[in-house]
């Protein structure tokens, strides 16, 4: 028994997801898996470097209470300093997974605040059950790829060795643990697949378990192999021509799609947006066309090009803002500027009498709002000059509009008046321009 504790030992330093002094918050709940990673966490790092945190969701009474007691005198015994969070009741829902919220944001708020990691006790008999859940329950090509060992902050240090040998660890090194009687109840998922599946497929093949995890690595490598081609694909861009998208390979379509759905979604994952690559991929070119792919999401294709976008998340219009001459103020999150220069005739430049004495005014476009452009002849109405310069309709809200005594003067990266334009005649002029923050 301590040859194999020695084993997991050596392993788990060969990971590197510890390490000498790497300050790190442990989840502990008090079970053989928890109890295993923080015994292995302070001998490969130091006692000082860690904190554990138990929640006590008091779910199981008494039971709960005894957990919390079992991780006090466990961290204690190692010389571990403890963190118990008692979070209000919750009532309806997803128990497990808001459980499983709550203990993640304590902790990543601890780790936050040290510059350290939360190591989780997640072994690789996790990972199989994850796997399958996954696999029965989201169509992804994400579900074979399993938990990783490091997602940002977040360390997996026992992901390559079972539960059964977390359990020979600590009865090697004398840890006692505590079992949760709620893991044998067929009310979750995860204890039907533990108790029933899982079973039936050691059966099919002693090996089931160890082929899975072995396609699972297998995989992820070959993941990040395809991630690189989506990433030479958007080059850094929310966004895609719908033109490439429709001459791409299939599978490569469906990655770029679920890429932009990922990075649009609330939670960073929006399950299926892949199966609805074709009839994104379909929508037309011209004007704007949108489509709802679930999630909360919407593809939304405009003067050509493809973005994914969350349901609601039209900007709202800033309110208006009077903007002196010289002076700057915010529109929303865009900076407009005023200031005196040479009377020239470039963009932006305008004929300060003109203007009045005062001030401008920055504000959101109104349906009907019309201008005299610069070089077009007569007024054309604000709505064809932004179609004209494939201004985004959902963008259009945010744009500054500027005007001087109820006519508009200037709109940045989209026209500027006739009427207000240097002339030979000019004697002062201001230069108008925006940056966004």
């Amino acid at each position: 028994m301590s040859a194999t504790a020695d084993q997991m030992l050596a392993r788990a330093r060969e990971e590197g997801l510890l390490s000498p002094g790497r300050r790190a918050v442990v989840l502990v709940s008090g079970g053989r898996d928890s109890t295993c990673l923080l015994d292995v966490a302070v001998r490969i790092t130091g006692a000082g470097a860690l904190r554990a945190l138990h929640v006590n969701y008091g779910l199981r009474g008494a039971e709960s209470d005894a957990d919390e007691r079992h991780c006090a005198e466990l961290c204690r015994r190692l010389g571990v300093r403890l963190e118990v969070h008692h979070p209000a009741p919750r009532g309806g829902g997803n128990l497990q997974a808001w459980a499983r919220e709550e203990r993640y944001r304590v902790a990543a708020e601890m780790a936050s605040a040290s510059r350290g990691d939360v190591a989780t006790g997640h072994t690789a008999t996790d990972q199989v059950e994850t796997i399958l859940y996954r696999l029965a329950s989201s169509p992804s090509r994400r579900a074979l790829l399993g938990m990783r060992r490091r997602e940002g902050s977040l360390v997996r240090p026992l992901l390559g060795v079972t539960r059964a040998e977390t359990a020979a660890y600590c009865r090697a090194r004398g840890l006692a643990w505590r079992e949760d009687q709620s893991n044998a109840s067929g009310a979750y998922a995860r204890n039907r697949i533990r108790s029933g599946l899982l079973p039936a497929l050691r059966e099919v093949h002693p090996a089931a378990e160890a082929n899975l995890l072995a396609l699972a690595e297998v995989l992820r490598d070959e993941a990040e192999v395809l991630e690189a081609q989506v990433d030479e694909v958007l080059g850094g861009r929310g966004r895609v021509p719908l033109a490439t998208l429709r001459d791409m390979p299939r599978g490569l379509r469906r990655l770029v799609v679920q890429r932009l759905a990922d990075e649009a979604a609330a939670g960073g994952f929006a399950p299926g947006a892949a199966r609805r690559a074709d009839d994104v991929a379909a929508l037309d070119v011209r004007g704007t066309a949108m489509l709802d792919i679930g999630c909360g999401l919407r593809a939304v294709a405009e003067y050509g090009e493809l973005r994914i976008e969350r349901l609601g998340s039209e900007p709202a219009s800033p309110a208006p803002v009077r903007l002196p001459m010289p002076g700057e103020v915010w529109f929303g999150s865009r900076e407009v500027r005023c200031e005196p220069a040479r009377p020239v005739r470039e963009p932006g430049v305008l004929d300060r009498a003109t203007l009045g004495s005062s001030d401008l005014v920055v504000r959101s476009w109104r349906p009907g709002d019309r201008m005299a452009p610069l070089g077009l002849g007569g007024t054309k109405s604000l709505q064809d000059l932004f179609t004209a310069r494939r201004v985004p309709r959902l963008e259009r809200a945010a744009v500054p509009v500027v005007e001087a005594r109820g006519q508009i003067v200037w709109v940045p990266g989209v026209a500027m008046s006739e009427r207000f334009k240097v002339t030979n005649s000019t004697r002062e002029a201001v230069r108008l321009s925006c940056r966004t923050a």
